[in-house]
């Protein structure tokens, strides 16, 4: 069968014409199909009622730029043959006492004598709505995916895939693939009025196939793009759209079903960051990454063994340049390809849920690469972002910025934070990058940006978006959540819309994470003079409601792992560690920590390799990963350490003031149930060491980070202290306990 061709020919002169009695067309929109400029193929091809004299009937036009001869063929099998009415592979034929709708075919014959049948895609009525348009042109359609991009379907009666595309500043829009040889003559899109959106139902394509659009642009150029609503990609480094439509059938019912009850400001979140391009590796297989499938199973089994609530993706939508860990967005609705198909990665979500494990996903509404096959200059204009580079570039990080302020952009990506958790069923979004969105002068020097309408830094078309979607990430889905990566003090980015703020659930405590990374870092015989570092926190802890997060970014780029920040010789530097993540989990707000973390490594990560899971066979490392698993246990078990993270109840100090000797304790507390934590962070034990605590007979130990099981130095401890009726730390009652040279020790009331 002949699928279009890629011969060249000169093109023919629009006056010869061959003499046919068939009805007259418009020249002006032959011209315009002939040079590929025409918007609306559709007024020319396709079936037409015509009348000839008192003979009224249907005229059937069919183009192809290469067809020698061409065949309309009737539902009943009969043929009718077509004159070629313009040189250049115009087609017609009149059907006499023929109605409309008409339900016929086209044969292609070529000069090799071979033929291509196809039901003609030029014979049916839009398949995009009014409504649908008009919602888009608002900016308010929350369900763009559905009818946006390539969708196989079914019109009257016949399969085949419907494309619309977004191109308001193209002369002509064609679908191009295999099915036409790549040839953009073949397919052109109709333009759907004002609204810049073209559209052609494609009879015959199937889900698998692989297209992109050409686009002519008004400065006459030809631009070859990928669908940016393509929710199937190639595998990079190909860059061409994947026609998908999905067959998988969630069993997560009842993870959803509770999500909608809880409440999440109350819930224990301890979650896991997740490179999945890098967490383990297939050595046997030439060092290949684990599918989303493979992963799954031996990703939830690790993290409930170290009582972790949440896997937190790093971004999985498409993107072509492994370095920039998935933070330069090419494909926004399709999950990488480089780990299987989308069904692949709803099962892995499913998996997690079937098991009890929350999702989050890295979402990047912040900018996109200049990649010329992606969103860049979409459609010759500056579409997607700001023709203005004081507007439209990012200075950091050598990539575009989105127009906030026009409303099908903001639609684009309100419809996109949908799309992920109402098609994959995520849980949670993190949004990467929040303060470069927020302000106009955003890593910018005098002169080098431009004021917003009222003369101010602020981007308002950015507030509008992020306002906008966590309005309908609340309103859409309950129980899920969004977290926003805001580095700066920007006010009430937890505080809910209605109340002026831009309605985040949580915000990552970037303040925290650096003050205690310094601290930490610091000898401890300088730690005294430092001492708010770790207190100050506390000061602003309720003006948000904070994730702590020690994640990728503190682990890569000379900043040393973990492990080798902390001071000291190797034991001091495996007690700070655990000292480190102790106060971590303990101290209110939600937690998040890098991958890897459990296994202490020397090296920073490394986006291109496995982590070195090789370092579980060594004793000290296997020490501190039982550590990770005690903590992380008594982190889900005691609702103190979570519950009333969102009051300034579950917290208080016992003692913040001890600078010359390094060490803070602290209650948490939710109802009766209470923990107290005390952290000795100099290497010097504090013998009989006296703790003011509320009433009880006495107190376990729930936790003690210097443990020798866990690589500690086992010091001598008093594992049972009983209450003693001296008044302390504005307490009636006081323990006397043994503090472990830089460790921490967690206590419990026995009663």
């Amino acid at each position: 069968m002949r699928k279009g061709s890629t011969t060249t020919k000169p093109r023919p002169d629009p006056s010869r014409w061959i003499e046919s009695a068939h009805p007259p067309f418009d020249f002006p929109d032959w011209s315009r199909l002939r040079e590929g400029t025409h918007n609306d193929p559709h007024r020319l091809l396709g079936a037409h009622p015509c009348k000839i004299g008192p003979r009224e009937g249907v005229v059937v036009r069919a183009f192809h730029p290469d067809a020698k001869q061409a065949w309309v063929v009737l539902e009943d099998g009969r043929l009718a043959e077509m004159a070629i009415v313009a040189e250049g592979g115009l087609f017609d034929v009149f059907l006499d006492k023929s109605t409309l709708p008409l339900a016929y075919r086209i044969r292609f014959g070529f000069a090799d004598e071979s033929t291509w049948e196809r039901d003609d895609p030029y014979r049916f009525l839009p398949t995009v709505g009014d409504i649908d348009l008009h919602l888009f042109g608002e900016g308010t359609h929350r369900r763009l995916w559905e009818w946006l991009g390539a969708h196989p379907r079914v019109v009257d009666g016949v399969a085949g895939t419907v494309f619309v595309v977004w191109a308001p500043g193209a002369l002509r829009v064609s679908v191009v693939g295999e099915f036409c040889r790549w040839d953009g003559r073949v397919y052109p899109m109709r333009q759907l009025g004002a609204s810049g959106v073209f559209e052609l139902f494609i009879p015959g394509i199937e889900a698998g196939a692989i297209y992109k659009y050409e686009i002519k642009t008004k400065d006459a150029f030809l631009r070859l793009k990928t669908d940016p609503m393509a929710q199937s990609m190639e595998t990079p480094p190909r860059t061409a759209s994947r026609v998908f439509s999905s067959g998988h059938a969630w069993g997560d019912n009842e993870w959803i079903k509770r999500r909608r009850q809880r409440d999440v400001l109350r819930e224990p979140m301890l979650a896991y960051e997740l490179h999945l391009h890098s967490w383990r590796r297939v050595v046997e297989e030439g060092n290949r990454p684990l599918t989303y499938r493979e992963i799954a199973p031996r990703l939830v089994e690790h993290l409930k063994r170290l009582g972790f609530t949440h896997v937190e993706l790093m971004p999985v939508a498409e993107h072509p340049y492994i370095f920039s860990w998935g933070y330069q967005v090419t494909g926004y609705y399709a999950p990488t390809s480089r780990y299987g198909t989308p069904d692949d990665f709803r099962y892995f979500v499913d998996y997690c849920h079937q098991h009890g494990i929350g999702v989050i996903l890295d979402w990047v509404p912040a900018h996109f690469p200049r990649d010329d096959f992606a969103l860049r200059r979409f459609d010759g204009t500056a579409l997607y972002e700001h023709d203005d580079p004081r507007l439209g570039e990012h200075p950091d990080w050598g990539t575009l910025i989105f127009n906030y302020d026009r409303h099908e952009v903001r639609n684009f990506l309100l419809a996109n934070a949908l799309y992920w958790l109402k098609e994959f069923h995520i849980d949670g979004l993190r949004v990467d990058a929040v303060a470069s969105m927020l302000y106009l002068d955003y890593s910018r020097e005098e002169g080098e940006w431009i004021p917003n309408r009222y003369g101010g830094k602020e981007n308002l078309g950015a507030l509008e978006l992020l306002r906008a979607v966590n309005d309908a990430v609340r309103e859409e889905c309950p129980g899920c959540f969004t977290v926003a990566e805001e580095s700066t003090g920007w006010s009430g980015v937890t505080r809910p819309v209605s109340q002026n703020g831009l309605g985040f659930t949580f915000k990552w405590n970037m303040g925290w994470m650096h003050d205690t990374l310094e601290y930490f870092a610091r000898d401890p015989i300088h730690r005294r003079y430092h001492h708010n570092d770790l207190t100050f926190a506390m000061l602003y802890e309720h003006a948000e409601r904070f994730v702590n997060p020690l994640s990728h970014d503190e682990v890569v780029h000379g900043k040393k792992s973990l492990l080798e920040k902390m001071p000291g010789d190797e034991w001091r530097r495996f007690a700070n560690l655990r000292a480190l993540l102790a106060y971590q989990y303990t101290r209110p707000g939600k937690k998040l920590l890098f991958m890897g973390t459990e296994l202490a490594p020397s090296n920073e990560w490394h986006c291109d390799g496995s982590l070195d899971w090789h370092l579980e066979k060594d004793p000290r490392r296997a020490g501190f990963a039982r550590f990770m698993e005690d903590l992380g246990r008594l982190y889900g078990e005691s609702s103190c350490l979570w519950y009333c993270d969102p009051d300034a109840s579950g917290f208080s100090w016992i003692d913040c003031h001890d600078r010359d000797q390094s060490v803070l304790a602290y209650l948490r507390r939710q109802g009766s149930e209470l923990l107290v934590v005390v952290l000795n962070l100099t290497p010097v034990p504090r013998d009989g060491y006296r703790i003011g605590v509320p009433p009880s007979r006495r107190y376990v130990q729930r936790l003690n980070s210097d443990e020798k099981v866990y690589g500690g130095s086992g010091y001598r401890m008093i594992v049972e202290p009983k209450t003693e009726t001296v008044p302390w730390h504005g307490f009636q009652q006081s323990i006397v306990v043994n503090l472990p040279p830089l460790g921490a020790l967690i206590l419990a009331p026995a009663d």
